[in-house]
């Protein structure tokens, strides 16, 4: 059913098996930025799913051959090439589900935008036929009892579960995990952090090893891997998307989300996934307000006539951003977009990193109780042996070492961190968190905005020694704390060749506006670059048919 596809780590080494396929030796030389786009474009990296179903359409496309180039990227890329290390698992159905889904497709036509398309998915999302692990030894070889609420959506729209992707563990932390004895890179620059803690799935997109990734963002692990990593993503609306098998930090927080190279697979794949789930409560917020097809909003020209905030107290210091950000913004104008300056209050800036804290440690102490109940008795029942068990593997290591310092120290301070009776708890649930939201929409209101924009990542992506980068994040724990969307397109490079985003931030479930906004944005800039370190295979080709998109 599955492959392991990580480097044999020091731990639960009983577990682990390489794949039998050689992998693939590439030397390729590093292009200059200008040099990298085409005026034919070649390769997996161009196409958007559009152009992948015109492609299916006219016959010069199969299923299969996606899957196979996928998989041909991820055997030269992964641990061979730049040594990516984007994987934890690998479907060994998936090319036998291509076969199924194109016959499919010849039969009776195919069932969504998203039929026969491969999805790699951070692996702290359940998946019946892969293990789900959250990048912890704690949980190594774990196979939920069934998929995810959103897996099985995008399963019965056709979409391929390719693969599961690295993560920091338990998806806090930095980058590193226990599963595995790695470092992810950064495909623009392998030196550099592809950020966490949705760390593969960024990887994975941005270097075509699949064509989307399922990422989780709590205080901003989608918009980090996006930003740093050079794709678009979405972190959507609180009670957009379920809960419902996925690995919890904080259900108050906690947001999975869409990933792709491009805005349009982003809203299209976001389409499929939406929906009430009568498992997770927090869906019923969605009711009457989710869209099935986010693709109708697109609209290249809608920063005709749009207000946009600019967040400038979430600026940050650093130069090339700044640049980058601020020649977006002409594009905005350019394009007969109004640019409003805008300022958070100071307070808010001051507080926002002690009111995550205070809801997110109680109720990760609280609700992984719940996941782990649903695993078999091998397993830990309590964060309390989470922690013995921890600190037995680190007994048994002979330099005394952490697998994962940081994360199992911060299992420390979230058992510590109180019940979700105690007043600091229920006063920000009931009160914090409600005034932030209607801070954000009274900002939007106040200055008649379509959205508030700023850089996601105040910095540029920086050495991987920095383990626990997370890119100068100023500003996303804002839409986490509000329950609002937050979206990110590529914006541009600094001068050394980095990806630098730029998010839109808007009223809750106001996801139709925010995809129009950065589907014009990225129509009137094509800021995005396929990664130097990745280049088109031999032989890899998406044919280009009358009527593809193009983008």
């Amino acid at each position: 059913m599955l492959a392991l596809i990580l480097p044999r780590p020091r731990i639960a080494q009983s577990l682990v098996h390489r794949r039998g396929s050689a992998l693939l030796a590439l030397l390729f030389s590093v292009m200059p930025a200008q040099a990298q786009t085409p005026a034919e474009p070649s390769g997996i990296g161009w196409a958007t799913i559009e152009d992948l179903n015109a492609a299916f359409d006219a016959g010069e496309l199969t299923s299969e051959r996606l899957i196979e180039m996928s998989l041909a990227r991820i055997e030269a890329y992964h641990q061979a090439g730049p040594e990516l290390h984007a994987m934890l698992w690998l479907n060994e159905n998936a090319l036998a589900r291509a076969r199924e889904l194109d016959e499919e497709r010849r039969r009776s036509g195919p069932r969504s935008p998203l039929h026969g398309i491969p999805v790699a998915l951070k692996d702290n999302v359940d998946t019946g036929d892969m293990p789900t692990t959250g990048g912890s030894a704690l949980l190594a070889g774990a196979i939920p009892p069934d998929d995810a609420f959103i897996v099985k959506k995008l399963r019965d729209a056709g979409a391929i579960m390719l693969a599961k992707t690295a993560l920091s563990e338990l998806a806090s932390g930095g980058i590193l995990s226990s599963v595995g004895n790695f470092f992810p890179k950064n495909p623009h620059d392998p030196a550099r952090t592809p950020s966490g803690s949705s760390t593969g799935a960024g990887i994975a997109v941005a270097a075509a090893m699949a064509q989307l990734g399922v990422g989780t963002d709590t205080g901003g692990s989608i918009r980090g891997p996006a930003t740093d990593n050079g794709i678009v993503a979405l972190r959507p609306s609180h009670g957009l998307l379920s809960h419902d098998g996925v690995i919890p930090l904080s259900i108050t927080l906690d947001m999975a989300g869409p990933m792709g190279r491009h805005v349009y697979d982003v809203a299209a794949m976001l389409g499929v996934m939406t929906g009430v789930d009568p498992a997770d409560p927090t869906t019923q917020k969605s009711d009457g307000r989710f869209e099935t097809d986010y693709t109708q909003f697109l609209d290249a020209g809608a920063l005709e006539g749009a207000r946009i905030g600019i967040a400038r107290d979430l600026m940050g210091d650093d130069e090339s951003v700044t640049w980058v950000i601020e020649a977006a913004l002409e594009t905005m104008r350019a394009q007969g977009a109004t640019v409003v300056d805008v300022l958070y209050p100071p307070w808010l800036l001051a507080v926002k990193g002690d009111w995550y804290t205070t809801v997110r440690y109680p109720e990760f102490r609280s609700q992984i109780e719940d996941y782990l109940a649903t695993l078999g008795p091998e397993y830990p029942k309590t964060l309390q042996e989470m922690i013995e068990r921890s600190d037995e593997i680190v007994a048994l290591m002979p330099d005394g070492s952490r697998p994962n310092p940081v994360r199992w120290n911060i299992f420390r301070q979230e058992e510590a961190s109180g019940e979700l009776t105690d007043f600091e708890y229920v006063a920000m649930r009931a009160h914090g968190f409600p005034m932030v939201q209607a801070i954000v929409h009274g900002m939007l209101d106040a200055h008649d905005l379509d959205a508030i924009v700023y850089p996601p990542s105040a910095n540029p992506p920086t050495l991987r020694s920095a383990v626990n980068h997370f890119g100068g994040m100023l500003g996303t724990n804002i839409a986490s704390l509000a329950g609002v969307p937050d979206l990110i397109v590529p914006a541009g490079f600094t001068p050394r060749g980095l990806p630098v985003g730029i998010s839109f931030l808007g009223r809750a479930f106001s996801e139709p506006t925010l995809f129009a906004l950065g589907y014009a944005f990225e129509q009137a800039t094509r800021a995005r670059r396929d990664p130097v370190h990745t280049p088109p295979l031999p032989g890899e080709n998406v044919p280009r048919t009358a009527g593809s998109g193009g983008r």
